[in-house]
């Protein structure tokens, strides 16, 4: 078993065409995980993740902060303890419409960490 809390896990900048959005690859294959990554995303306030698609599913949890997530089916907004399942091909965006900074959890297959 591995535990580490957040914070201990070096952050980095997301790049053009996202705005205002650290991520923290939280569990992965260096931590030995064979199936699945967590990623944490930090969103500042009016940040925005890039509208983008990939082949693999999404599964997103809300920590905290407030938004929109815009997909296929329209916009809808995400709150803190929301659930967020984005199929594989989709194309998908998170916003923070908020005040506070907003966080995710997103869990995603193992080796799409460069994709």
């Amino acid at each position: 078993m591995k535990k580490q809390h957040f914070s201990e896990v070096e952050s980095s900048e997301e790049g053009a065409p996202a705005s205002g959005v650290k991520v923290r690859w939280l569990i992965d294959e260096r931590s030995g995980a064979p199936t699945f990554a967590m990623r944490r995303f930090d969103i500042a306030p009016g940040g925005h993740t890039p509208l983008h698609a990939h082949d693999w599913e999404h599964e997103v949890f809300v920590l905290n902060g407030s938004g929109t997530v815009l997909s296929d089916d329209g916009e809808s907004a995400f709150a803190p303890g929301d659930a967020i399942f984005v199929p594989g091909g989709e194309k998908h965006q998170f916003k923070n419409t908020g005040t506070e900074p907003a966080a995710i959890l997103c869990l995603v297959p193992i080796g799409t960490r460069n994709k």
